[in-house]
């Protein structure tokens, strides 16, 4: 299966923004759990480390989102009762809570955390970014059961 959008990046701060505008046309909950899973590599495997984000439609009107980084043994935990004043936890507690269900794989040199959310907008174009690389390719759909 094809993504029908890869953005290749450096992890840093000001990356996240890039990555929500490029992935505006999906809606806010992808924007946000792009946000939050590039914002998670910068924090926790480290600034500067590539990236690559990919975007897959998937059947009934889901979103597959990918976010691969070079850091296989930095993975994710869901923190429980992250409290409101906590600095940090929150971003997979709020990937949890949007998505039809989310996941790990893991290779060799790097892992690949995922989602599927609902949406329903129109198949975007990437945005012209100098120094980035993106592609844009048709919708293209599979078969997934929801979990």
């Amino acid at each position: 299966m094809r993504p029908v959008m890869t953005l290749e990046l450096l992890a840093a701060p000001g990356e996240v923004s890039y990555v929500r505008r490029a992935l505006r046309s999906y809606g806010t909950d992808v924007q946000l759990c792009a946000s939050e899973l590039v914002t998670n590599v910068i924090r926790h495997v480290g600034e500067g480390v590539p990236v690559t984000v990919r975007v897959w439609r998937a059947e009934g009107g889901r979103v597959r989102l990918g976010v691969s980084d070079p850091g296989p043994r930095a993975m994710p935990v869901l923190v429980a009762g992250a409290g409101t004043e906590a600095e940090s936890g929150r971003g997979l507690a709020l990937l949890d809570a949007l998505a039809v269900r989310w996941g790990v794989e893991q290779e060799a040199a790097r892992k690949t955390v995922w989602c599927e959310l609902y949406t329903d907008t129109d198949t975007p174009k990437t945005p012209e970014h100098p120094g980035r690389r993106g592609t844009s390719a048709g919708a293209l759909g599979h078969s997934s059961a929801r979990s």
